[in-house]
C-alpha cells in the first residue's frame, strides 16, 4: 500500500489493510539433513511445520536424503558465471528453493559435534540471491544441550555469512533412538516458534 492509497482509506480501512500486512504469509522452507527417515531432528521439523502452516504459512519439507548432491569442488566458476554451479545434480532446484524462501529452518542430527554430511551444501551459487532470509535453528544429540552448541554455532555461521540474514530461535532435541523425542520439551518448543514464524 503507498502513501496516496493510504491518505484515501478510512481509519477501519487502514487498519484492516494494515494488519493483512502484518500478517501476510511467509514462504517457509524446512530443510530436514537427517539421512534416517523420522529421526528425530525430523520430528521436530513435524511439529515446526504444523505450526508454521496453522499460522498461514507456505512450508515446504525438504528432505536432504532423497537428493543427490555433491560436495563443493571449490572451482569459483558460480563466482564467475552469475552464480550457476557447474555441477550437474540436485542442488541447482535446492538453491531456487532457498532464494524463494523468506524463512528457512536448517536441522540436523548432531555428528561429531557438528552438523549432518547432507547439510554442508554448496550454496556459494546463490551469492547476494540469499540475503535478508529468516533462521530456524534445530539440531538433536543425545548427550544433551552442551553437545549441541558446536553444531548452532556452524549453522549460525553459516548465517552470518548471508547479508541480512537473522536466527529467529533454535530448538535443542536430546534424543538418540528413532523417535525418542517424542514427548519432550523440544517437541512443543519448535511447535510454538513454527506458529510464531
Amino acid at each position: 500500500m503507498n502513501d496516496a492509497e493510504r491518505f484515501f482509506c478510512s481509519e477501519s480501512d487502514y487498519e484492516i489493510i494494515i494488519k493483512q500486512e502484518l500478517t501476510m504469509n511467509k514462504k517457509v522452507l524446512v530443510i530436514v539433513s537427517s539421512p534416517r527417515k523420522g529421526g528425530n531432528s525430523e520430528l521436530l521439523c513435524d511439529s515446526f511445520i504444523k505450526g508454521a502452516r496453522e499460522n498461514g504459512n507456505e512450508v515446504e519439507k525438504l528432505l536432504l536424503r532423497e537428493k543427490k548432491i555433491a560436495p563443493c569442488i571449490a572451482c569459483e566458476a558460480c563466482l564467475r558465471n552469475g552464480g550457476t554451479c557447474v555441477q550437474e545434480d540436485d542442488m541447482a532446484g535446492i538453491l531456487d528453493k532457498l532464494v524463494y524462501a523468506d524463512v528457512i529452518v536448517l536441522s540436523t542430527p548432531v555428528y561429531y559435534y557438528s552438523v549432518s554430511a547432507q547439510l554442508k551444501d554448496r550454496s556459494l551459487a546463490g551469492g547476494k540471491r540469499l540475503m535478508n532470509k529468516e533462521f530456524y535453528l534445530i539440531a538433536t544429540a543425545a548427550d544433551g544441550k552442551q553437545a549441541m552448541e558446536t553444531t548452532m554455532n556452524d549453522m549460525l555461521g553459516y548465517v552470518r555469512c548471508l547479508s541480512g540474514s537473522s536466527v529467529k530461535g533454535r530448538v535443542y532435541g536430546s534424543a538418540f533412538g528413532i523417535g525418542e523425542i517424542k514427548g519432550k520439551d523440544a517437541v512443543e518448543e519448535a511447535y510454538r516458534l513454527g506458529c510464531g514464524c
